[in-house]
């Protein structure tokens, strides 16, 4: 098998011509990693690609790489072969064990000093295992999360590398070079931090992603059942606010999706679509982490039990024929609805927003990471899949306040919530009223609800704990960190269980 690079022809089975080094390796020729080649290769850089399945490469080589500087290879001893030194090697495979075993296959052909790149949708706390391992082999790793799909690969990605700083300054001019730019030019692309935090602020962009989306589905499930839009209504509407201060990528795409006509059927693509969410586990990796670390992400855990409710399709099918709910009817005007739903849209939005960056500052905190949550937003501003105009509220919110405790505190987005907050509230009433499920829209709510509030019913429940389990309480009259028990029941007892928290 030979592959043709600049006219020159290089055998599979041999070593390429020592004068054409690549700049970078990448395996994995999947709709991401193919992109992303094309995608370095027109910013000028020499790539070497290679692929399990090596009639992919072929493929490729002769296909849509054909007359680039792309050269194939069939082994992984022969992909580090052309590569100049330090070797980098990007990783595009599936995560898990895939990454672990290609690891283990490279490791044999570098040197001290080369670097690994794992592309992939990994979880942080691997990227972090995988960071030490290679460090005390001399190997340089970066976790990188890359969003933008598959045209955001192709045209410029959001790129959150994370891991061994020592080899951000081999890998920053080509990745800066490939990622999305925003108005200025600045790249979508920079430091975000050591071992596993690329792909933890990666895995909070998804979980922020899952809110976002479950969000929308919201919107159009109460202009369709509830006020009876039809499609071709509901896509000016999407478009209509596409304009304004909810314009965004998903946003656009909803518009898009709603104008497309199933050739088949004539009826619009989006109604023939089965409802049973698919789901690749970074919103539940997100909010396990924010249980693990403490913080109330309730808005991303909702969208990822909403995605979970509806892969049970035959079984609500068969609930759908039993239990009852209230009937649908709407009363009044369908313009004044529609902007309280826009509203309480961006109001949900933006606790969801403030839900993912409190994580990322809890997160900051327990694994040490410095990071920039300015530039982490400048980073989501363009190529990536929740990019979003309001995200240059968010970094200036930031730079003017590095501590900002919450978003919510700031005060363009206080003032945007004050606005909002009146239509918000009446979204969800008359959801509720009349049966339709919001559960993103009303867990924001009461996040928000929980947040502004002084006092919350704690007391209760730590009165609770105490009575069942003598797990002590802390008192409104006393100095924090002094613990009491009472003797609820009057037995006697003074032994108490040890006050931790999970």
């Amino acid at each position: 098998m030979t592959f043709k690079k600049n006219h020159k022809i290089f055998n599979t089975t041999m070593k390429v011509d020592v004068m054409s080094k690549a700049d970078i390796g990448l395996v994995g020729l999947a709709v991401m990693g193919e992109n992303l080649v094309l995608n370095m290769e027109s910013k000028g850089f020499t790539v070497a690609v290679y692929n399990r399945t090596v009639s992919k490469v072929e493929n490729f080589v002769n296909g849509r790489a054909k007359g680039k500087n792309i050269i194939g290879c069939s082994s992984v001893e022969e992909l580090i072969s052309n590569l100049d030194r330090p070797r980098k090697v990007m990783a595009m495979v599936k995560a898990g064990p895939a990454v672990d075993a290609l690891i283990e296959q490279l490791l044999p052909h570098l040197e001290e000093g080369d670097i690994i790149i794992d592309g992939g949708n990994t979880h942080y706390l691997d990227s972090s295992r995988r960071s030490q391992y290679l460090s005390d082999k001399g190997i340089l790793f970066i976790g990188c999360g890359v969003s933008g799909g598959e045209e955001g690969a192709l045209k410029g990605p959001s790129m959150m590398p994370g891991g061994n700083k020592d080899a951000w300054k081999y890998v920053k001019p080509i990745f800066q070079s490939v990622a999305a730019k925003v108005e200025d030019g600045s790249p979508c692309c920079e430091w975000i931090g050591q071992e596993g935090a690329g792909h933890y602020v990666k895995m909070v962009h998804n979980g922020i992603e899952y809110g976002d989306m479950q969000m929308i589905c919201e919107a159009y499930s109460l202009m369709s059942s509830y006020l009876g839009l039809s499609t071709e209504e509901m896509q000016t509407v999407f478009e209509d606010w596409n304009k304004g201060e909810l314009d965004s990528y998903l946003i656009e795409i909803t518009a898009q999706i709603l104008k497309k006509i199933d050739p088949e059927t004539g009826k619009p693509v989006v109604d023939i679509v089965l409802d049973t969410a698919g789901q690749k586990g970074t919103g539940k990796w997100t909010s396990v982490s924010a249980l693990d670390l403490g913080v109330a992400s309730p808005t991303i855990a909702e969208a990822v039990f909403a995605r979970c409710l509806s892969a049970i399709k035959e079984e609500r099918v068969a609930a759908s024929k039993k239990l009852t709910g209230p009937e649908v009817v709407f009363e009044g005007d369908k313009e004044v609805f529609l902007e309280d739903l826009r509203q309480a849209l961006f109001a949900s939005k933006i606790c969801s927003y403030a839900q993912g960056f409190q994580l990322l500052k809890e997160a900051a905190k327990e694994f040490d990471w410095n990071l920039n949550y300015g530039e982490i937003a400048l980073m989501w501003r363009g190529g990536c899949i929740i990019r979003a105009s309001f995200l240059e509220q968010i970094k200036e919110a930031f730079e003017k306040d590095s501590e900002l405790a919450n978003l919510l505190l700031d005060d363009h987005f206080k003032a945007i919530i004050d606005r909002c907050q009146a239509a918000w509230r009446r979204v969800i009433a008359t959801a509720v009223t009349v049966g339709i499920p919001v559960p993103t829209f009303a867990s924001g709510l009461s996040y928000y609800d929980s947040y502004r509030s002084e006092r919350l019913p704690a007391n209760m429940l730590q009165a609770q704990r105490d009575f069942f389990g003598a797990h002590t309480y802390e008192r409104i009259d006393k100095p924090r960190g002094q613990f009491f028990h009472t003797d609820w029941c009057e037995l006697g007892g003074t032994t108490t269980s040890t006050t931790y928290d999970v």
